[in-house]
């Protein structure tokens, strides 16, 4: 059996700039899962850097509001909002609460560097 408390978990800054905990990978547990599982802070009043994956990506809000965009779109996510990020889709999420919006990522097939593009402004 595998049980993971969020809080053992290493917390690191991630290429989009939220605060990342590796929940579950394939290549870095004896999982039998062809997807990732992340768990993502964004600090009060911040966003992320606008991105891509090669991959399809799930967020599930557990806490916190703030804005999703997706290519030319945005609309607000609240707790309990599932949203779907297609694959080669720009996306960024900007937390518009007042305090830290916190959030569940599902990457499939599994998050590698390699398939995360960081869009810069020009």
């Amino acid at each position: 059996m595998l049980i993971k408390l969020v809080d053992d978990c290493r917390e690191f800054i991630a290429g989009d700039g939220s605060l990342l905990r590796e929940l579950l990978h394939p290549d870095k547990a004896d999982v039998q899962i062809r997807y990732s599982l992340a768990h993502a802070t964004v600090p009060f009043g911040q966003a992320t850097k606008p991105h891509r994956l090669t991959t399809a990506e799930v967020y599930y809000i557990i806490e916190g509001f703030g804005t999703m965009c997706i290519d030319d779109e945005s609309e607000p996510v609240e707790p309990g909002s599932t949203v779907y990020i297609p694959p080669g889709a720009t996306q960024s999420i900007e937390n518009t609460g007042d305090h830290e919006l916190v959030f569940l990522c599902i990457v499939d097939p599994a998050w590698q560097p390699q398939d995360e593009e960081i869009i810069e402004d020009g």
